[in-house]
């Protein structure tokens, strides 16, 4: 499948399966078995939709015997994904795209005091380091075969495979018999979401991120939509400022025109402005950012923050706001817009007056006739005669005092708002880059990030390829979501603690993804190549569906419903390194993270228990909860109930099961044999007596033998039987598998 021809396609004509059923003869249940098989090949494995997410497949077929001395037809299948490494690079085009835009938005914020300019200097040198090496790693990686879909063990080391998954691969199962057509079950393995590359000398991202204070934990942090408003906000004062200066200048040029008419004109588009202008800042997010600026101890001086001084004209204002300190309260917010349409309301008094149109002109304030005279002890102003060469004072020159009250207060609120906003933006771009950590810190986050999404990703879209036509399974993604269930088998011991902590940052950030479904134009494979959209920690995987697909689909998924991911990680070492470390160290981390992902997966079933009470299953996993509870708590050794009894809950709320160890060769084609066994026995009434001859076959003779064979160049598992002895007796490969 790798080359470039077309792959052919293989039909069987005929499979010899001897039974002792005497009710049905050999040739005619093997023709049904061979009809349900060849079907589920030409009608799952060959849709659009599967050839996105899997390549490369090996296959093995297994016969095995059934309590009832009957037969199942077993193929075992291990694929891998494109995903591996084109997922990644969508991330990467994401994060360059991200990191781009705010170093641009805060650059835009203009200039700065001088503490928020050293903000913005470390946000920008923050993003640009980070984009340099995004850029080098993705151009790299485009440099590669557009064939690439797997990376072996031995690159994970490799820098520019960073965000790169190890040794990806879906592990099917699909099981036939005579009483039931083929029936599919899927594990994801890959190695465990970790940095090979910038290693473990000082520990995992838990500990890095524990050891990290950030230096603005006090500050208040801001919703993606306080930013929105914020952009938005600068967006509108600046765009009306200029044209309310403009308005104003132009009414000073018209008033020399002595044309009442135009005059009038021109100030009602004044008025206009000053409304929009006035209504853009009406947001009780500025009064409330002002008041944190105030209050907060390391801000910048008060002439940044709340200079509310206002130039006007022989030092007359509205307020009295020279105080070198005011407090920026939600008052003084309110006063300052008031002084911007009460300077306003002066220019129309005065406008109108000089039209005539007032009858007592000695009605009008004290303060306006101070502002409309260069001798503050005259009251008195010339009278409103309609000939103005009478007046003591020309329209301008009557004017122009209050234009420019006018333009000095737009420009306080305009200062003012532009303060709040650059707060918010700024501090949300700190909070996204600087307050993360250094760039290595966040660039490791990103790449465990990326490796357990190309994993979730996998596995979403194969489980929901598989329910397509099952309303229940799609009214309780809509509802309460997915539950992905990551298995670990590392050790707490060594490097692999690192991994560990790794990887427990990586399945938490998941937490933060949605899937949404989408309609594909076409059945064409660059159609159905899956989307990303939103920002980091607010990712959104956009999963496209062909026409006729899409169209069965409830009107809430069409509608664009987002799908909620749940995932839980349950760790268990099982190795010689676990043995030392029960021993001689620490199991705290992996005790700590059993019993967390335990309350979570309460919680979820819990949740579709009230949401969905008549869902499959639903009702009948309490019993699991509670063995799971009591094997969490019990802290055994190396006690692999505990896994055994996660992946059933999983499977039993129709989860995603995800399978890892270091590089997931080894101790994990130990966990997906010895899954796949026991599904047969308690779901397929596979013999007990032949369980463990079974368990033996599919590992010397199946695919994972195959994955370590191209993982390593050979065909034996990488244990030694000293280090054998250490293991649960059901993770041991047969004699001669291993070496």
């Amino acid at each position: 499948m790798d080359t470039v021809s077309k792959p052919g396609e293989v039909q069987e004509s005929g499979l010899q399966i001897e039974g002792d059923n005497e009710d049905q003869t050999p040739q005619n249940k093997a023709t049904e078995l061979c009809d349900c098989f060849h079907g589920s090949l030409q009608d799952k494995e060959n849709s659009p939709m599967m050839r996105t997410v899997l390549c490369a497949q090996v296959c093995k077929v297994y016969r095995f015997q059934t309590e009832d001395h009957r037969w199942l037809l077993v193929k075992e299948q291990m694929s891998e994904t494109p995903l591996s490494f084109s997922l990644p690079k969508r991330l990467l085009n994401m994060l360059l795209d991200e990191h781009a835009s705010r170093i641009q938005e805060v650059k835009d914020l203009g200039d700065l005091s001088p503490y928020w300019e050293g903000l913005r200097h470390d946000v920008i040198s923050h993003c640009s380091g980070l984009i340099d090496c995004y850029q080098e790693m993705l151009a790299k990686l485009n440099n590669l075969s557009a064939s690439s879909c797997f990376k072996p063990s031995s690159s994970r080391s490799d820098s520019h495979l960073q965000f790169i998954p190890t040794n990806l691969h879906s592990q099917r199962m699909e099981v036939t018999s005579p009483d039931c057509t083929g029936v599919w079950y899927n594990v994801i393995t890959f190695g465990a979401p970790a940095d090979h590359y910038q290693a473990f000398k000082h520990g995992g991202l838990k500990r890095l991120l524990s050891k990290y204070t950030n230096p603005t934990d006090s500050s208040p942090s801001y919703s993606q939509d306080e930013g929105c408003r914020c952009r938005e906000l600068l967006a509108s004062v600046t765009q009306l400022q200029p044209l309310v200066f403009g308005l104003a200048e132009e009414l000073l040029d018209v008033s020399l025109e002595l044309d009442a008419e135009r005059l009038q004109q021109v100030l009602d588009s004044l008025s206009q402005q000053i409304e929009q202008f006035a209504h853009a800042l009406q947001d009780e997010l500025v009064s409330r950012t002002l008041l944190t600026i105030h209050n907060q101890s390391s801000a910048p001086s008060n002439r940044m923050l709340c200079d509310d001084s206002i130039a006007s004209q022989e030092g007359q204002t509205y307020q009295d706001t020279s105080q070198p300190d005011v407090e920026c309260s939600e008052e003084e917010w309110d006063r300052t817009l008031s002084n911007v349409t009460k300077s306003l309301d002066c220019i129309v008094e005065m406008v109108e007056r000089l039209q005539g149109r007032r009858a007592h002109p000695q009605e009008m304030t004290s303060s306006v006739q101070q502002e409309t005279t260069e001798d503050t002890n005259s009251q008195n102003t010339a009278s409103p005669s309609s000939s103005s060469s009478s007046s003591t004072y020309s329209w301008q020159e009557q004017l122009l005092p209050l234009v420019v009250t006018l333009r000095d207060c737009v420009r306080e609120a305009m200062e003012k708002a532009r303060t709040a906003a650059a707060f918010v933006l700024l501090q949300r771009a700190a909070s996204a880059t600087v307050d993360q950590g250094p760039p290595q810190l966040v660039q490791r986050r990103h790449a465990v990030f990326s490796q357990a999404l190309s994993a979730l990703v996998c596995g979403f879209v194969l489980k929901l390829s598989g329910h397509l036509e099952d309303p229940e399974f799609l009214q309780q993604l809509q509802t309460v979501g997915i539950l992905a269930q990551f298995e670990g088998l590392l050790s707490t011991y060594g490097d692999e603690v690192g991994m560990l902590e790794d990887m427990v940052v990586a399945v938490a950030d998941l937490s933060g993804v949605t899937f949404t479904v989408i309609e594909a134009k076409t059945e064409q494979p660059d159609d159905l190549l899956l989307k990303l959209s939103g920002s980091w920690g607010s990712l959104v995987v956009q999963v496209p569906l062909p026409p006729e697909t899409f169209g069965s689909l409830s009107q809430e998924l069409k509608d664009g419903c987002l799908i909620r991911v749940h995932p839980v990680l349950f760790n268990i070492g099982i190795n010689q390194q676990q043995s030392l470390a029960e021993r001689f160290g620490d199991s705290s981390l992996q005790e700590h993270v059993n019993q967390q992902s335990c309350e979570r997966v309460r919680d979820y079933c819990n949740t579709l228990r009230n949401l969905l009470p008549e869902a499959a299953g639903v009702q009948s996993v309490s019993d699991l909860l509670l063995s799971l509870d009591h094997s969490v708590e019990s802290r055994k050794r190396k006690n692999v109930v505990v896994l055994w009894l996660a992946a059933s809950v999983c499977r039993l709320v129709n989860g995603i099961r995800l399978t890892c160890c270091k590089s997931a060769k080894d101790r994990t084609s130990m966990s997906v044999t010895l899954e796949q066994c026991t599904i047969l026995r308690e779901r397929h009434k596979l013999s007990s007596q032949h369980f463990n001859t079974t368990l033996d076959c599919m590992r010397r003779e199946g695919c994972r033998m195959e994955n370590v064979q191209k993982n390593i160049g050979s065909r034996k598992f990488a244990f030694s039987a000293v280090q054998l002895l250490t293991f649960p007796k059901l993770y041991r490969p047969p004699e001669g598998s291993y070496g």
